[in-house]
């Protein structure tokens, strides 16, 4: 069991990066593909700094799209390790734009990813533990605590499903679906 203990603001990253015109989709908008990835390398870079060995991502658990991000804007991430397992965190990113002609800046994007230590064989390796040292470090890990709660019924939730007799199947069409079986 690990005693080494490492506060939550030294988890803190922080990148911004202008957006330009080839990280735009078919709409003309940036592209949430291109966000995902640098929630992913800011997510590694958060969860690396904070454990000091290599991490992985081992799901993305929330990616909330709130406003859409145009070209011109410069974009800031911000993580912060919220929660920490054994061999696991989650960290959690806020995504902010800022028209940096007007100075308008808009929350975009809140994500959560679980990340996981490695040591150099691969293998999960221990992570501090955390110094929760403010209230909004403690609500952040109590919320973690519901999104670890509702993820681990949602897996039982799947490991139980049936699909019940013919009939309920069948009664599907209060759903926007079409049971055709052959």
């Amino acid at each position: 069991m690990n005693t080494n203990y490492k506060t939550v603001s030294s988890s803190h990253v922080t990148i911004s990066e202008l957006m330009l015109p080839s990280h735009t989709n078919f709409s003309g908008k940036i592209h949430g593909g291109y966000i995902l990835s640098l929630l992913d390398q800011i997510a590694f870079a958060c969860a690396s700094k904070f454990c000091g060995n290599y991490c992985v991502t081992a799901s993305v658990d929330t990616v909330n799209f709130l406003k859409p991000i145009e070209v011109g804007e410069l974009v800031t991430m911000k993580a912060s390790v919220n929660y920490v397992g054994t061999s696991s965190m989650i960290v959690g990113i806020r995504v902010e734009s800022e028209n940096i002609q007007t100075g308008t800046i808009n929350h975009c994007n809140s994500s959560y990813f679980t990340m996981v230590s490695k040591d150099k064989e691969g293998k999960n390796a221990a992570v501090p533990r955390l110094i929760l040292t403010t209230l909004k470090e403690v609500s952040r890990f109590q919320n973690c605590l519901k999104q670890i709660a509702l993820k681990k019924e949602r897996e039982y939730q799947r490991s139980v499903a049936t699909f019940g007799s013919v009939e309920s199947i069948l009664s599907l069409n209060q759903y926007n679906v079409k049971v055709e079986l052959h």
